[in-house]
């Protein structure tokens, strides 16, 4: 067994390459599936040195600058990985590379008969270089002199692509991954099998990377029109990656609508089907004076809304765009003053000697052992759902989990990460019209307990405030609160009122929103508000404003 605190990132990646040899095998091709039996048989320090390498950035290497306690002869476990063909050390090199292997003194020393100023800038005096040395060199023709090796990691690409099946994603790389049996955390344990794999083919890691191509080519400027062209030949019949492709549609119309380009825009919106495209796209046509288009979109959008974020933007929207038409549009009403919103009140208490967040004095003012307050914010709703719902939210489905250290599924902020568990949460919230909810979350908060989750903040929500919000808040609230979150959980998540009272007596609680002077609502509060108002759930807005003496005396 490796000492973990000396190989801990060795074993990281030894336990990686095992799980993507067993769950993967299927997909991985010949030179992929022989670099993992040869792995397993290189000298412990040669697979040290090789991960270190992968750890960081590359291809090229100086030997001097790889120093590992751990690793005490790199020259010696360079050997093997260069006759196995990972590392090389002829390969050629162009002169940018070179630079950024070499600091300024050590360049103008190599080019010392090229008769630079010292005083230039090393982009500079790269610049000044480029058109007598364009054609690439081997290192020992660059520097003939050199007095350490240089390798070049021949393994990258693959080696890019098994983290890719092993993280689903890009950018999480091998220096994240935490060992669970180190006992940092803690991770639920997810039933795999090849169901529930999102990639099913090798065709789908391709189309993966080749997205991924795609949006770094956007973030770098690429023209519009070659990315469009682009996106269209990555469709995929795989969902999972449908929704990959429908973002970054979304991220070119963005990306368009910061150039003024509105014709590319209205294309890119019109491929897309990711959730605030259609409200992307009314923005589109009001921008180029279509405004007709926008309203009728904009009225379709009113009547069936994505989601209640597409529905405040409209609401907003509407009478500009009637006005636009000349249609007179009517004076739309401030959120706070909409049908279904809490009430308000103001509170006036003194200003405290330390400066404190204005959440904490006014939970102080008002907190006693008869009516216990607490500041909770996003963590108590979150954390009874994520109790709750447990089993759904963990559910091997494809797409949500990759490997065995995941704090929940991947696809947590897709758009139809409810709908694909819809009867799973089905059942959980079943459970709250029989009354078997409370010893269902009481007892996954007692066997789960530190067990990385997306919603359970363990840290916030104790075993006594968890029995003051059971006692307290009724099944039937619970219920109309999950059933919000579980809407647009991406959104929903976050808005909720930053105070939680409770009247233990009367089995009563309320929801407190507390906002300092010169604080504003913001949007997905005023969402969360105007719910809790519409529905029954005691929910207000407690305006905190400074005594005018105590001020003076804080002060």
């Amino acid at each position: 067994m490796l000492a973990p605190h000396r190989y801990y990132y060795l074993h990281n990646f030894r336990q990686a390459l095992d799980w993507i040899g067993e769950r993967h095998g299927d997909l991985l091709a010949a030179d992929e599936q022989r670099f993992l039996a040869q792995f397993a048989a290189l000298p412990q320090l040669s697979q040290a040195l090789m991960v270190r390498m992968l750890m960081r950035r590359g291809p090229w290497f100086r030997a001097g600058k790889l120093v590992y306690e751990e690793i005490p002869d790199v020259a010696a476990a360079a050997a093997p990985l260069q006759e196995v063909g990972w590392l090389a050390t002829q390969e050629p090199m162009g002169l940018d590379e070179l630079f950024a292997l070499h600091t300024k003194p050590e360049l103008l020393q190599l080019f010392a008969g090229a008769g630079l100023p010292g005083g230039l800038r090393k982009s500079a005096l790269l610049q000044a270089l480029q058109a007598v040395h364009a054609a690439p060199r081997t290192y020992a023709q660059w520097n003939p002199a050199a007095r350490e090796p240089l390798w070049r990691v021949m393994v990258g690409e693959m080696c890019e692509r098994l983290r890719l099946m092993f993280f689903g994603n890009l950018h999480q790389d091998w220096s994240e991954f935490v060992l669970a049996d180190l006992g940092i955390f803690r991770y639920e344990s997810v039933a795999f099998d090849a169901d529930s794999r999102a990639f099913q083919s090798r065709a789908d890691v391709d189309c993966y990377l080749a997205l991924s191509a795609l949006r770094q080519a956007l973030d770098e400027g690429e023209d519009a029109e070659v990315l469009l062209q682009a996106v269209a030949s990555c469709e995929n019949a795989n969902p999972w990656l449908e929704k990959r492709r429908a973002k970054l549609l979304l991220r070119i119309g963005q990306a368009c609508e910061r150039a003024q380009d509105w014709s590319q825009a209205e294309r890119a919106y019109l491929q897309c089907g990711y959730p605030g495209a259609r409200h992307r796209r009314m923005r589109v046509y009001e921008r180029m004076q279509r405004f007709d288009d926008a309203l009728a979109l904009a009225l379709a959008a009113q009547q069936a809304p994505e989601s209640d974020e597409e529905s405040q933007r409209v609401a907003r929207m509407l009478p500009r765009l009637r006005r636009s038409l000349g249609q007179g549009g009517t004076t739309r009403k401030s959120a706070p003053e909409s049908a279904g919103s809490p009430e308000a009140v103001t509170l006036e208490l003194d200003a405290p000697a330390v400066p404190t967040a204005v959440e904490y004095v006014l939970r102080a003012h008002w907190h006693t052992a008869e009516a216990p307050v607490f500041y909770v914010e996003n963590a108590l709703v979150n954390s009874l759902f994520g109790l709750l719902c447990w089993p759904a939210i963990f559910a091997p489905l494809p797409g949500a989990f990759f490997h065995p250290f995941q704090s929940g599924p991947a696809d947590l902020g897709a758009p139809d990460f409810a709908a694909r568990r819809a009867a799973l949460f089905n059942a959980c919230l079943e459970l709250l019209d029989t009354g078997a909810y409370r010893q269902a979350i009481l007892q996954r908060h007692a066997e789960k307990n530190g067990v990385q989750s997306p919603f359970v903040f363990w840290s916030t929500v104790d075993e006594a405030l968890l029995a003051l919000a059971l006692d307290c808040i009724p099944a039937a609230h619970l219920k109309l609160l999950f059933t919000r979150l579980l809407c647009d959980v991406k959104a929903n998540r976050t808005g909720f009122p930053d105070l939680v009272r409770f009247w233990p007596a009367q089995r009563r609680y309320a929801f407190v929103e507390v906002k300092g002077p010169g604080d504003k609502l913001q949007d997905n509060q005023i969402r969360w508000l105007q719910y809790c108002g519409a529905h029954g759930i005691p929910a207000s807005v407690c305006h905190v404003r400074w005594r005018a003496e105590s001020l003076g005396e804080a002060a």
